[in-house]
């Protein structure tokens, strides 16, 4: 892979030194120069306006494929941390990267992130690439891109994993379009098969399952749903070496700017991917009205709300409660079903809970093939009794206690 500047193209306006996330360009005597420590991100040819900048990347051979080392994940942060899914993905990578023979490299980027290198180390990771400024703070496609893309290309890790969340699913297939790869998405399976990563995903509605490999090319991407892969214990005695990602990010230069953060749950609300109690409705609840007494019961367990797609195209539920295929992918202690019917776009999203409770009027309804519990009956009668018997058991032990 190579890059040159075509001098009697380039004027010297200082697009490309602006757009290089890196600082590795300069402009001498009237036109472009590259550095060495230039990571073939791209980005310098994407903001060009004279086609100044020639990036030529090789098909890929089969007999470079063993350059390709090191199983890789991008480590998406919140508020209060690492995403659980985050940690979720470096737990399998430790575990793909044991069948392999290879180290775990994890991308953290931020502001003020080295704070969380030591719980990435106690979930398996070997290296660390850190990048920390105040302009990742927030996430942003056009930064965290040429950065992540500027390190696939340099340290060139055979796999390279990303939650399927909204950033996930925002940031990996920018990165695979821009280093020419193929990109599985929400993915709720993966392995080692002869040296390949062997990815599974539904398809078809979620009627079977669909396996990926990537025998070509490197590194093999893909994005992976949260709850389908189980944390390992961490262990914090493990140190990883932290590799320092210098960059360059002025804010005058970023083509979109995050003028406002807008949150579609309400503050201080629980994420359905983080609780250990779900209690979902579903077309049987008839109203949005009617999911208050599912709001009661959840708030006596200490749980959150969900529902399924047939709800909240009703309007009954908030997109960010849906919980499926479509939806969210969702592994609590215990998820309580009620009028849902549970096709397998739904089961999709849930069938991963440890214990399953479900409540419907039909006794046909697919929803009791995989329910731990099942109760045949009116939830708008059971669902209240239920309630106040478990606060009475909640008050009983307060007494004890």
């Amino acid at each position: 892979m190579t890059i040159k500047i075509i001098l009697e193209k380039c004027t010297g306006c200082g697009l490309c030194v602006k757009a290089c996330p890196f600082g590795a360009i300069i402009v001498k005597d009237k036109k472009a120069e590259i550095g060495p420590n230039c990571t073939l991100c791209g980005a310098c040819v994407d903001s060009c306006k004279f086609e100044a900048i020639e990036l030529k990347r090789p098909e890929q051979r089969a007999e470079d494929l063993s350059e390709y080392k090191g199983v890789w994940t991008f480590v998406e942060l919140h508020g209060e941390g690492i995403k659980k899914v985050s940690l979720e993905l470096a737990s399998k990578a430790r575990e793909l990267a044991d069948t392999l023979g290879e180290n775990v490299g994890a991308v953290l980027l931020g502001d003020k992130a080295r704070e969380h290198c030591n719980e990435l180390a106690a979930y398996g990771a070997d290296v660390i690439y850190l990048a920390e400024d105040d302009k990742l703070r927030e996430y942003h496609t056009q930064t965290y891109s040429m950065i992540l893309t500027g390190l696939i290309l340099k340290y060139r890790p055979s796999i390279v994993l990303f939650p399927a969340t909204h950033v996930g699913r925002d940031l990996a297939p920018r990165v695979a379009a821009t280093v020419g790869l193929g990109l599985t998405a929400d993915c709720t399976g993966l392995s080692i098969k002869d040296g390949l990563l062997l990815q599974s995903r539904p398809a078809f509605g979620g009627n079977i399952m669909a396996d990926i490999i990537c025998p070509n090319v490197r590194p093999q991407m893909a994005t992976v749903r949260p709850n389908v892969m189980k944390t390992h214990e961490p262990d914090y005695s493990r140190k990883a070496e932290i590799i320092t990602v210098p960059v360059e990010i002025k804010a005058k230069d970023m083509r979109v700017v995050i003028k406002d953060i807008v949150r579609t749950v309400e503050t201080g609300a629980k994420s359905l991917e983080e609780v250990d109690i779900i209690v979902s409705g579903g077309r049987g609840m008839g109203s949005a009205e009617d999911f208050r007494i599912l709001d009661e019961l959840a708030d006596t367990l200490g749980g959150a709300v969900g529902a399924s797609r047939a709800a909240v195209d009703a309007g009954w539920r908030p997109r960010s409660d849906q919980v499926g295929q479509t939806g969210k992918t969702v592994a609590p202690k215990l998820y309580i079903a009620c009028g849902i019917s549970g096709k397998i776009q739904h089961q999709v999203g849930m069938k991963g809970s440890d214990t399953i409770v479900a409540i419907n009027k039909d006794p046909e309804a697919p929803i009791f093939d995989i329910a731990d519990y099942g109760i045949v009956g009116d939830l708008f009668e059971l669902v209240p009794v239920l309630n106040e018997e478990i606060k009475s058991l909640v008050n009983k032990n307060k007494e004890v206690h």
